[in-house]
């Protein structure tokens, strides 16, 4: 059976490509904390965010990730009181403007991370993963599949409890029969709204172990997938250039591991050293673009 390709990054070939892609592109995400690396991830993800999902829709994604990323960055100071350069000393507590770059970037990092994984959803389908890993390891590669669609539907029926709670409570004060409990506050309705989707979470879960008894899973050692793909010269070709171009970004990450925060910053490499790094950032990007024009 045939599948009929998607418009997005690598969706015409083989699901080891962009499998074999996305991880070295989360390890370099997540263990290069350079200043200028870690800048050029949270780009790439965001302009393959901005390409698939459209802009408005990944900017909006990250009103939750921006408090926590001030977050991170202002409390490393307080608690790594180390550096060269002396900003401020409120109430007698040094801030150095070391320690406060080294939480603005392991904030970005975990920004990027974030990114990349929402990114990974979208080019790693569920039938690629179970293509992937379904024989070699079928309750890890069921697991992994899950846990990317649980993700996405789990934020949907946040909102759509939220939105029912907020439609609840006006039509309570509209016909003047609200409770004395409904004003102490939104934290009491989020957490009632966290406990409703807890349990909202668990009834699914029982519901799809039942389905998937009912289906007879377990009952065969080797399983099939409904969508065939085939590992072609094309895509072997792919591999070996995702894994020379992502060796030669590894290069990159490990000649910028001796960068170091303290006690006062190192210096920056040429810039010109980082393009190789920039550039496969931008890749998924690059080719969701090139790939819906193409087959659209």
């Amino acid at each position: 059976m045939a599948q009929a390709p998607r418009h997005t990054a690598f969706g015409t070939m083989h699901p080891a490509v962009p499998a074999v892609f996305l991880a070295c592109t989360l390890g370099l995400t997540m263990f290069a904390p350079h200043p200028v690396l870690v800048s050029l991830s949270l780009a790439g993800a965001l302009a393959y965010g901005a390409v698939a999902r459209g802009v408005r829709p990944t900017l909006l994604a990250l009103r939750w990730q921006l408090p926590l990323v001030a977050l991170l960055a202002c409390v490393n100071p307080l608690f790594a009181q180390r550096g060269s350069t002396l900003l401020f000393s409120p109430f007698g507590m040094p801030v150095y403007a070391e320690s406060l770059l080294y939480g603005a970037v392991m904030a970005v990092m975990f920004m990027a991370s974030v990114l990349w994984f929402q990114a990974a959803r979208d080019i790693l389908t569920q039938d690629k993963v179970l293509s992937l890993f379904g024989n070699a390891a079928p309750v890890v590669s069921l697991m992994i599949s899950m846990t990317m669609r649980l993700i996405p539907r789990f934020v949907r029926q946040g909102h759509v409890i939220a939105d029912v709670q907020d439609v609840a409570l006006s039509c309570a004060d509209e016909n003047g029969r609200r409770r004395a409990g409904e004003r102490r506050g939104l934290v009491r309705r989020r957490m009632r709204q966290s406990s409703v989707l807890m349990g909202w979470a668990m009834e699914d879960s029982l519901e799809t172990a039942d389905a998937m008894r009912a289906r007879g899973w377990g009952a065969a050692e080797r399983r099939t997938t409904y969508v065939r793909y085939r590992f072609t010269s094309r895509d072997m070709f792919g591999l070996v250039l995702v894994a020379a171009f992502g060796a030669l970004c590894i290069a990159v990450a490990w000649r910028s591991s001796s960068f170091a925060f303290y006690p006062q910053l190192s210096p920056l490499g040429p810039w010109l050293s980082y393009t190789p790094y920039a550039a496969w950032m931008f890749v998924p990007a690059a080719l969701h673009v090139y790939e819906r024009s193409v087959f659209a």
